[in-house]
């Protein structure tokens, strides 16, 4: 992970993090300083749960037949801005969408 927010700061690529994800990180403050410092760059942005997002993520675990809205709004961040997504837990993003392009961290 340090590798990849380093090269993510080198390259200025634009950084997505689901607010939902945010959330589900940050119950261990004391564990996520590279993730503070990550949501503070100008070069990311924070998406918001909103009502189009909540309806696409209700159809998505609908659809799959899971039950995770995190998951699910990390999927539909993805797939709007067309980038990949960088997880500890591809197994269940897999079930979300086989054709994601995920890196493993």
């Amino acid at each position: 992970m340090v590798v990849l927010l380093a090269r993510t700061g080198e390259t200025r690529a634009r950084v997505t993090v689901p607010a939902t994800a945010l959330a589900q990180a940050i119950r261990r403050p004391e564990c996520q300083d590279r993730l503070a410092r990550l949501i503070r760059q100008p070069t990311t942005d924070v998406v918001e749960l909103d009502r189009l997002d909540a309806t696409n993520v209700g159809r998505l675990l609908a659809a799959s037949g899971t039950a995770d809205v995190v998951d699910a709004h990390v999927v539909i961040c993805a797939r709007r801005r067309q980038q990949r997504v960088a997880t500890s837990d591809p197994d269940d993003l897999r079930l979300l969408d086989p054709a994601l392009e995920l890196v493993t961290v």
